[in-house]
C-alpha cells in the first residue's frame, strides 16, 4: 500500500470530464466498468484510511480531562498530506484508464481488463 503514495503524487487532484463510452470499450458495458471502478475505489479508500489512522495512532495519548489538547506539528503534516491526495474515485478511474486493473467476469469467463 506504501507505493500507491508515491504513484499518485503526480496524479492531478481535480475532477476530469471522462469519455464514458470510451472507457467502456473494453468491458463492452459502461455500468461494469463503472463497478470496477468504484469497487477499487472502495479498496483504495479502506486501505489509505486504515494507514492513516495507523499513522496517526502513535501520536495518540490518553488523557482524562479535555482541557489538555496538544498540538503535535508531525501529526497535522501527515493529516494535510492524506488530505492533497487525490480523491480514491479519481485514482481508481486513471488506474483502470492505464490498463493497471485485472478483473474477471464469472458469466463471460475471465477477460483481461
Amino acid at each position: 500500500m506504501s507505493d500507491i503514495k508515491t504513484q499518485v503524487q503526480g496524479l492531478d487532484p481535480n475532477v476530469k470530464a471522462r469519455d464514458v463510452h470510451g472507457m467502456a470499450g473494453e468491458t463492452g458495458n459502461i455500468y461494469e466498468t463503472l463497478v470496477v471502478v468504484a469497487k477499487r475505489a472502495r479498496q483504495l479508500s479502506v486501505d489509505l484510511k486504515h494507514e492513516l489512522h495507523n499513522k496517526l495512532e502513535e501520536f495518540a495519548v490518553s488523557t482524562d480531562t479535555i482541557e489538555e489538547i496538544n498540538e503535535n506539528k508531525e501529526q497535522i503534516e501527515i493529516s494535510k498530506f492524506y488530505e492533497r491526495l487525490p480523491n480514491p474515485v479519481i485514482i481508481a478511474t486513471e488506474e483502470y484508464i492505464d490498463g493497471k486493473l485485472y478483473h474477471r467476469n464469472d458469466r463471460n469467463r475471465r477477460k483481461r481488463y
